[in-house]
């Protein structure tokens, strides 16, 4: 749906949506975008790429970050569309229909360009998005907040459980190496037959890598995003929202690090450590942001974050889907020996305009940041427009 009005933005002594959580949510954009278009993929600097195995950088956390943030916008806006007297069925449907249209259009970017989808399931950004929202709405909407608190402890839980204790056949239990955890022989059980999704992760090459069981505690990370929405919709005063936040996330990020003595902190395997850890970082980000911008009202800063995440699905499709076109729409061009090479797009422009320009790294960096300011302007026509594409 495309709205032709200013979002409701407001400050948030009451159920209004948050302002600062519109920027947390566009600066998680502008990440994605950043840390997805490196100009070189093998000279990035290391916290702008993903850790192996285990560990983390800054761009460990955008995921994470993004699915917090729906779970924290939840109890705003459902809770608005229940005043206004809609059905808790008649939001399900909602949800199912936004999760469809997320799940449909991760398909296409990840069909891009044969949309060969025989015996193949795929869960990149979107479909992950899609399926964890059909999954955490329907919880939220049928649940209380103890309920949600209970399902978000309790999915934490099992897949530790699961993870650390139940045996994989041929590996037994607590195997948590890239081959013989329970994450990796859930897919390897249940897409045998399929077309193979091959990941490297260092001397280990794993054909079946779509993370089904990691599901469950993603889930969790949702609610317990849901949980920071319905604390800040408390009557609290602004300065107890904000300390909250912070004395929380300091507490979820130590026992997020305790727990990583067990279950080491690893995205791939969304592991339990992991999403409390981050769950504890994204509550201290929220947390600032909400200090400096409702309540303090230090604004003037945040409109680039604001274009962002006023269009977050959309800024990143659309930057997402350009990216795929640049790879694969090949061009002639000479090499530095005279002779015609066939180069994607996205590498002649590239070798042409960043290479010559400064070293390796910071020529693939300048490329990231050029693509993020590109897609800004961009955002920003669709802002002053007030044109806002809501699915």
């Amino acid at each position: 749906m495309i709205q032709r009005e200013e979002p409701a933005a407001q400050p948030t002594s009451g159920p209004a949506r948050l302002i600062s959580l519109d920027v947390f949510r566009g600066l998680t954009i502008a990440g994605m975008i950043l840390v997805n278009n490196a100009g070189d993929w093998s000279h990035v600097y290391p916290a702008l790429a993903h850790v192996e195995w285990n560990g983390w950088t800054p761009t460990d956390l955008v995921f994470p970050f993004f699915l917090f943030i729906i779970g924290v916008a939840m109890p705003f806006s459902f809770t608005k569309r229940i005043q206004r007297g809609e059905s808790r069925g008649k939001l399900l449907e909602h949800v199912f229909v936004r999760s469809l249209i997320l799940f449909a259009l991760g398909m296409l970017l990840s069909g891009i360009p044969n949309f060969d989808f025989s015996h193949r399931l795929i869960l990149n950004v979107l479909q992950r998005i899609g399926l964890i929202y059909l999954m955490s709405g329907a919880i939220y909407l049928f649940t209380d907040v103890v309920s949600q608190a209970v399902v978000a402890l309790a999915g934490i839980a099992i897949y530790w459980i699961l993870m650390l204790y139940v045996p994989v056949p041929g590996y037994g239990a607590g195997v948590l190496t890239p081959v013989g955890n329970m994450w990796w022989y859930v897919d390897k059980v249940l897409l045998q037959g399929w077309h193979q999704h091959l990941l490297v992760v260092g001397e280990y090459r794993l054909h079946h890598a779509e993370g089904i069981l990691s599901l469950i505690p993603s889930i969790s990370t949702v609610l317990l995003g849901s949980l920071t929405g319905h604390y800040l919709r408390s009557q609290r005063s602004g300065i107890e929202k904000a300390a909250g936040m912070l004395v929380i996330g300091n507490l979820g990020l130590l026992i997020g690090a305790i727990m990583s003595i067990w279950f080491p902190i690893n995205k791939l395997l969304w592991s339990s450590s992991y999403v409390v850890f981050t769950a504890g970082l994204a509550l201290e980000v929220l947390g600032v942001c909400y200090w400096l911008i409702d309540v303090k009202g230090f604004r003037k800063w945040t409109q680039p974050f604001m274009v962002f995440g006023s269009n977050a699905i959309t800024s990143f499709f659309l930057s997402t889907f350009v990216a795929l076109i640049l790879d694969l729409v090949f061009v002639t061009a000479a090499s530095p020996a005279g002779a015609a090479v066939r180069e994607s797009l996205k590498d002649v422009i590239y070798s042409a305009v960043f290479a010559p320009l400064v070293s390796s790294y910071n020529a693939s960096l300048l490329y990231s940041i050029v693509y993020l300011l590109f897609w800004y302007g961009v955002m920003y026509v669709f802002y002053r427009k007030k044109i806002f594409i809501k699915i």
